[in-house]
């Protein structure tokens, strides 16, 4: 037993059939109490604002105004609202919309109810949570947006002085970079005066501090 108060939530979500599944599923858990619904954005503004829960549950996709929107309305008003986002779209741009919002928390629907409780709670104490699949996807996007961002922050070396500059500032010696790519050294060191050339710097020092400024030399 304790006696923590259980976190106040607001539900929203357009179909009564999840609200009314989800409100079901959560009564049991101690933790949890469910003081109101909204069926839009819109509604969930009000709703907010009679109740003043500790955590808003919502989806994105809503009529009218959607649940990012929604949310980043919240949080001018009530700061240290927590936000979990429960929806089926997993694609980057609506997890980004859901992150810039503001929102704590992005589970998927078909997460089992405990997850939910230990999210609403974690999120109702400041913390971050991401579920399993949606946490791999943050991953996935930010490893490949830092892979284009490097593809571009050179764009006038070529595919194979990227590769030599890349292992550059990751430490590695002209023979390392030789055997990793199957090259000679002496293909190496024509690489490497290439990329001083092309970079305008005057060492190989500087080259490794320009290409570690840009975000070479971390693992992939």
């Amino acid at each position: 037993m304790t006696d923590t108060p259980p976190v106040r939530v607001v539900l929203a979500d357009d179909h009564p059939m999840f609200r009314y599944g989800l409100t079901a599923a959560l009564a049991s858990a101690a933790e949890v109490e469910i003081v109101g619904e909204a069926a839009d954005g819109q509604e969930l503004l009000a709703v907010v604002d009679q109740t003043r829960p500790d955590v808003v549950l919502t989806d994105l996709t809503m009529p009218g105004m959607s649940g990012a929107a929604a949310t980043k309305q919240l949080l001018a008003r009530y700061p240290q609202l927590g936000v979990l986002v429960v929806t089926m779209h997993e694609d980057d741009e609506s997890l980004l919309d859901a992150m810039r919002a503001g929102a704590r928390g992005y589970l998927l629907k078909g997460a089992d109810r405990a997850d939910i409780v230990r999210a609403i709670v974690a999120v109702a104490r400041g913390e971050a949570v991401y579920g399993p699949a949606v946490a791999r996807r943050i991953a996935d996007f930010f490893t490949r947006t830092q892979r284009e961002y490097v593809a571009q922050a050179f764009p006038e070396l070529t595919v194979r002085e990227r590769e030599v500059l890349d292992l550059l500032a990751a430490g590695s010696r002209n023979q390392d970079i030789a055997r990793r790519l199957f090259l000679s050294e002496k293909t190496v060191r024509n690489h490497v005066s290439a990329i001083r050339t092309k970079l305008q710097v005057r060492d190989r020092a500087a080259a490794v501090a320009k290409a570690r400024d840009a975000g070479l030399g971390n693992p992939s």
